[in-house]
């Protein structure tokens, strides 16, 4: 089992935050973005994209698909970081959260 500890996205002004971390998680579970969940079940996509526009944003932690996603800004930069997947070559990741889960 291969063990994910952090995958990290630099966001550029003119990116949506929404959309860069539906590409993150696409990415790490090797899926269509369109298979995913729907991020609104997690957090208002409109609000995640007014973010990096809000006076006094530094950071924001959520969960989705699975994952702690953390947003944050520093130095006029927003870093979209996805912690905490585990991802087996041989299991699909809900039958290793099903395993976790009765553990």
């Amino acid at each position: 089992m291969n063990s994910l500890e952090s995958t990290s996205v630099s966001v550029t002004a003119t990116d949506q935050l929404s959309m860069a971390v539906i590409d993150l998680v696409a990415q790490v579970e090797d899926a269509d973005p369109i298979e995913l969940n729907p991020l609104y079940d997690a957090i208002d996509p409109d609000l995640l994209d007014s973010l990096p526009d809000s006076e006094g944003f530094s950071t924001l932690e959520f969960s989705y698909q699975g994952y702690t996603v953390a947003v944050t800004e520093t130095d006029d930069e927003v870093t979209v970081n996805l912690e905490g997947a585990e991802i087996s070559a041989d299991a699909s990741r809900s039958e290793l959260m099903d395993t976790e889960s009765s553990t």
